[in-house]
């Protein structure tokens, strides 16, 4: 269909564009949670930076302890299972440092964000089914389709 570089250019801006979206999608239950539970002093954009800054951190973190950890112990499992919950503490702390908000309330904002989240998709999904009725269900709920 495209010539050579074309394709590739064509590619990589079809895969910004839905890294974009998908970024201003998953920022606004972070953002309507977060006015819900930070008294509304927070903006978008800030929930959006939140957003992007937040899963850095926790991978970042979370390959260093289990790395870290994983050498000292030799067998991962357990570094692996620290890492993940050191990792959560340090996305709960970007949302913390993010929001200037408290520890217990950084982690209420990442739960409702997340029931918010489900709940958009399910909506979404419903919409996707009547419009296109022939579609397989699709929803954010994790293997339902098993």
């Amino acid at each position: 269909m495209f010539q050579g570089g074309t394709e590739i250019v064509v590619i990589a801006a079809a895969v910004i564009i839905g890294l974009l979206v998908l970024w201003i999608i998953v920022s606004i239950p972070v953002w309507v949670a977060a006015k819900i539970l930070a008294m509304g002093r927070v903006s978008f954009s800030r929930a959006m930076l939140v957003t992007a800054l937040g899963p850095i951190v926790s991978v970042v973190v979370f390959f260093i302890f289990a790395a870290l950890l994983t050498a000292i112990v030799g067998d991962p499992t357990l570094p692996v299972i620290i890492g993940l919950i050191v990792a959560f503490v340090a996305w709960i702390g970007v949302f913390k440092r993010g929001f200037h908000t408290g520890w217990l309330r950084a982690l209420g904002i990442a739960m409702l964000a997340v029931i918010l989240f489900a709940v958009i998709g399910f909506i979404i999904s419903l919409l996707m089914q009547v419009i296109v009725p022939e579609a397989p269900p699709i929803t954010p709920i994790p293997l339902q389709q098993v």
